[in-house]
């Protein structure tokens, strides 16, 4: 089980904010990233104010979050197969990592009118999933077509240092501007100030504020 400090992760909240706001990003939402932690965690992440999480995995999400009396805005932040969708409508309110029209359809049917993002890679790495960048504009409107809400773009950074996640993230917010949506969720832990300064509406953050995942 997850030990946790309400008031410890309330203290991280702030710093983060602060960390935030210097680099310009005010507006800035963070998404708490609850994956591999226990419910306890989610409790005390709510108690520290944190209103929006992020979870990764189909089964911890329904094990996790059924019969929780009150929860945050849930993110589903995860690669996700079609078969998983049923289980999960009702305990996810925003799909960012849709990729493919298929699975916007499967959305579509179980859960209509959702929120929902589109993953682009924008890392070129395979096993992070993500529709290509020149492919974007014909998924938008091939959800929206569907019936679904298209809120933004949601992309993972190259796994390297920092600053070679720049050029992705500074494709991401120039899709989303030439598509004309409002969100753009990138940034995690490690990039996240370089995110922020160009351009990130969402940043998804786990170890900065909860610590090491269990596993």
């Amino acid at each position: 089980m997850t030990i946790v400090d309400a008031t410890v992760i309330s203290g991280r909240l702030t710093a983060l904010r602060e960390r935030i706001s210097r680099i310009g990003g005010e507006r800035v939402q963070i998404i708490g990233v609850t994956k591999t932690h226990d419910v306890e965690l989610v409790r005390a992440a709510m108690a520290a104010g944190i209103t929006e999480i992020g979870e990764n995995y189909a089964q911890e999400t329904v094990a996790k979050l059924t019969g929780l009396d009150a929860r945050p805005t849930v993110h589903f932040i995860g690669q996700l197969q079609r078969n998983k969708v049923r289980k999960l409508v009702g305990l996810v309110d925003v799909w960012q990592t849709i990729d493919r029209i298929e699975l916007g359809a499967e959305i579509a049917k179980r859960d209509p009118g959702a929120r929902v993002m589109v993953q682009v890679d924008i890392s070129g790495e395979d096993a992070k999933g993500g529709c290509l960048p020149a492919d974007t504009g014909r998924l938008v409107d091939d959800l929206r077509g569907a019936g679904l809400d298209v809120i933004g773009l949601m992309g993972v950074g190259l796994l390297a240092e920092a600053a070679e996640a720049r050029p992705g993230f500074r494709l991401l917010r120039s899709l989303v501007d030439e598509l004309g949506l409002v969100e753009c969720s990138m940034g995690m832990s490690g990039d996240l100030d370089i995110a922020v300064e160009e351009g990130s509406t969402m940043v998804r953050v786990g170890t900065g504020l909860f610590g090491h995942r269990q596993h």
